[in-house]
């Protein structure tokens, strides 16, 4: 008997403010031809004044239940992948709790940045086959909009806000790769990297939220080798090859990145779910935002056979196999 971690549902928000490249222009050295050019970003979402990390992933995770037909009373666990929480403490999992009205089960967050759904669908899968969790909502949420430096051309035109989740539960499966859920997680970290992509503040340095700074062109390198690298040993870990790949759902940074990984791994793009168009990079919520989208154009389907992988900050990286 093989336990496996299946998808039950999937749900997404985005902010009402839309804010196209254009917008860049009135005060920045930069176009929206520029912008499209070297990110294949053309808009992206922005949180209202006071709309907070807690509350959009509340409203994320309220779609992904409804489309579940599960009621949150009977989620074990709730895991939060975010880098810009409400607060220092509490968890934004522990205020998504309290919003759904659960009180029975428990909830924390993990912090990979734009890793971080990666990392959290693989302590989501690990509670579920050690039998400490059945049903687990897992979400990625951010509003990397305030910690942006909105004169920093390199930076503050690639990301957005948002938030997507999905619900999952335990099924006994065959134990095979024909099985549905998660059936390989692969994760990494190098802390030797923190200087390409950080945040310089923090409660215990500056005492201030920070602004992210990042070096493109070495992040662009490691993320094309690293991506396809981690993509190849998930399939692997799973008894399955690039040729078994439906749909590969990458984490949503650049356009060239995306393409550049996906003919690494020899997966043409019409096989490869793109978001980063109308997102920009959310950070650990683009995933399931992409997986949300996905399912919703008709792309995804039951069945389906993925592969989602990602890079952020630390470095940190992974991917996860899984068959819808």
């Amino acid at each position: 008997m093989t336990i496996r971690a299946v998808v039950r549902g999937v749900g997404h928000y985005l902010p009402a403010r839309v804010m196209e490249n254009a917008e860049f222009e009135a005060h920045l050295e930069t176009s929206d031809e520029w912008i499209r050019t070297r990110s294949g970003i053309e808009r992206r979402h922005i949180a209202a004044p006071g709309e907070t990390t807690s509350q959009m992933a509340t409203l994320a995770a309220k779609a992904a239940l409804a489309d579940a037909g599960m009621a949150a009373e009977a989620l074990d666990t709730i895991i939060v992948a975010t880098s810009t929480p409400d607060f220092t403490f509490p968890s934004v999992a522990t205020m998504v709790q309290a919003g759904l009205g659960n009180t029975t089960g428990y909830g924390f967050d993990v912090q990979a940045v734009c890793a971080g759904f990666v990392f959290a669908l693989a302590n989501a899968q690990a509670l579920i086959l050690s039998g400490q969790a059945r049903r687990i909502l897992v979400i990625g949420a951010e509003t990397f909009s305030r910690i942006l430096d909105w004169n920093d051309r390199s930076t503050c035109v690639l990301f957005g806000d948002g938030a997507g989740a999905l619900v999952l539960e335990a099924e006994v499966g065959s134990g095979t790769s024909a099985d549905r859920g998660i059936l390989s997680t692969d994760l990494h970290s190098d802390g030797r990297h923190r200087e390409l992509l950080y945040v310089d503040g923090g409660p215990s340095s500056t005492g201030t939220a920070g602004h992210l700074r990042m070096q493109g062109n070495a992040v662009f390198r490691h993320a094309i080798e690293k991506l396809a690298s981690t993509a190849e040993t998930a399939l692997e870990k799973a008894g399955l090859t690039d040729g078994d790949i439906d749909w590969i759902v990458p984490h949503q940074a650049n356009i060239r990145i995306i393409e550049g990984t996906a003919k690494r791994m020899q997966v043409p793009m019409d096989h490869v779910v793109v978001t980063v168009q109308d997102h920009g990079n959310t950070s650990a919520a683009s995933i399931p935002l992409a997986l949300s989208v996905g399912r919703d154009r008709g792309q995804i389907k039951r069945g389906d056979l993925i592969v989602t992988e990602a890079i952020g900050g630390g470095l940190a990286w992974g991917a996860v196999v899984l068959r819808w």
